[in-house]
C-alpha cells in the first residue's frame, strides 16, 4: 500500500480527525456512550492505520517501542494511583468521592476522568503492542 497515492493522501487527511474523535470519546465518556476503553481502541487503531498504509517502520518512528512501553505502564499506574489516593484519603479503592477536591461530586467527576484517561492510555498501548508483535519484525 506504500505506492497508493490516494490511500496515503486520504490517510494523512483523516488521521487527525480519527485521533480527535478518540479524545472526544474520552472526554464524553461519563455522560454518553464511550470512555477510556473505546478512546484507547480508536487512538491505537490510528497508529495501526499508519502501519498498514505507510509501513511498520513509519509507524514505529512515530511511536517507538520504548515510548509504547512507557505508556503501557503509565496508564496502569494512573489507574492504581487514583485508587490508592482514594484509600489514603479515607475511602475504598476507587471511591472517587473521597478524593481531595472541594466536594464529593467534584471528586467523582474528576476521579472518573482520571481513571478513563489511564484506561485509554493503557488500551491504546496494548493495541499497538499486539499489532506489532503479530505483524512481526520485517517491513512489507
Amino acid at each position: 500500500m506504500k505506492d497508493d497515492v490516494i490511500l496515503r493522501t486520504i490517510t494523512k487527511f483523516m488521521l487527525p480527525f480519527i485521533q480527535i474523535f478518540a479524545f472526544y470519546t474520552l472526554a464524553h465518556g461519563e455522560i454518553s456512550p464511550g470512555g477510556g476503553f473505546q478512546a484507547g481502541v480508536i487512538f491505537g487503531a490510528s497508529f495501526i492505520l499508519i502501519a498498514l498504509v505507510f509501513g511498520k517502520s513509519e509507524a514505529r518512528s512515530k511511536m517507538p517501542r520504548s515510548l509504547n512501553d512507557i505508556l503501557f505502564s503509565s496508564g496502569a499506574f494512573i489507574y492504581a494511583l487514583t485508587g490508592l489516593v482514594c484509600i489514603f484519603t479515607g475511602g475504598l479503592f476507587l471511591e472517587y468521592g473521597e478524593l481531595p477536591f472541594h466536594s464529593a461530586k467534584e471528586g467523582n467527576h474528576i476521579g472518573m476522568i482520571i481513571i478513563e484517561l489511564g484506561v485509554a492510555i493503557t488500551v491504546a498501548a496494548v493495541m499497538m503492542t499486539i499489532f506489532f508483535e503479530i505483524a512481526g519484525k520485517e517491513d512489507d
